[in-house]
């Protein structure tokens, strides 16, 4: 399964790719929103993590765009942010995240909530298909 992880902060970004792919997970990660946008454009995902404060595009921004485009709607989408408040949470939410995680996160959390949205998106496809 393939991901797309949009974190500015590169350390970070670096320790979520070795996480994420030791959960055998395919990780492209880019470091801000323009970026995310293009790599969507240019190739497909079974979901994105994304961070809010990223330079270019921010990650509520780029969540509006991407939960408004025809060909990347479904696409399961985590915010991962510092940004910890409950209207920023519901901010996250309202622009189109299926889910929010605050900054600091329990890995085994955050891996759990992917798999579970990207079965949950996959189970809803093959639905949809068997019934067309």
């Amino acid at each position: 399964m393939r991901l797309l992880l949009a974190e500015d902060e590169r350390a970070l970004s670096k320790a979520l790719t070795a996480i994420l792919e030791r959960n055998n997970y395919s990780v492209d990660a880019v470091y801000d929103g323009q970026s995310a946008l293009d790599y969507l454009e240019a190739d497909n995902y079974d979901g994105v993590v994304l961070d809010i404060m990223m330079p270019k595009v921010d990650g509520i921004t780029l969540t509006k765009q991407i939960k408004s485009n025809k060909h990347t709607v479904h696409i399961p989408l985590v915010i991962l942010s510092a940004k910890n408040t409950t209207d920023e949470k519901i901010e996250g939410i309202e622009s189109g995240a299926d889910a929010y995680i605050p900054k600091p996160f329990n890995t085994q959390y955050l891996i759990t909530v992917i798999r579970q949205l990207i079965k949950k998106q996959r189970e809803l496809e093959q639905y949809y298909n068997s019934s067309a």
